[in-house]
């Protein structure tokens, strides 16, 4: 079985991460909060940013099933961190859409299948997910 991907421990609380099919690589660092440097994306941010990127891509896989242009997409997120044990305890996520002139069943599809998607699946159930969809045409 090939791996996924390559992660690096750099020292200074800093990971390299290497895409192996693409070998595409990326920095990890500690967030300020917890001891880090904070100078590249921290690994609780990346599950926070690969939620919305997975959603819009799920919502571009099914626009593009159904036919139908998805127009322009915006995501915007922000974790919430607990404590005790430290762990990210929610998302709050903004998808906005511009230009689509979707239609009512089209937007459900696209709402639909966003909170299916494969990451969001995979969260903890504890880790709330609050999502709201703003189109503007």
């Amino acid at each position: 079985m090939s791996h996924t991907a390559k992660v690096s421990y750099l020292g200074n609380l800093r990971t390299q991460v290497t895409h192996v099919k693409s070998g595409q690589h990326f920095m990890t660092d500690a967030p300020t909060d917890n001891n880090g440097l904070g100078e590249s994306i921290s690994p609780t941010d990346m599950v926070a940013a690969a939620t919305v990127s997975c959603m819009i891509t799920m919502m571009g896989i099914a626009a593009r099933k159904g036919g139908f242009e998805l127009g322009e997409v915006e995501g915007n997120v922000i974790k919430e961190m607990k404590a005790g044990p430290r762990r990210i305890g929610g998302l709050k996520i903004e998808l906005h859409i511009h230009n689509s002139g979707l239609d009512d069943s089209q937007k459900q599809l696209i709402e639909e299948t966003a909170l299916s998607c494969p990451v969001t699946r995979s969260l903890h159930p504890d880790i709330a997910v609050n999502l709201r969809f703003d189109y503007a045409d």
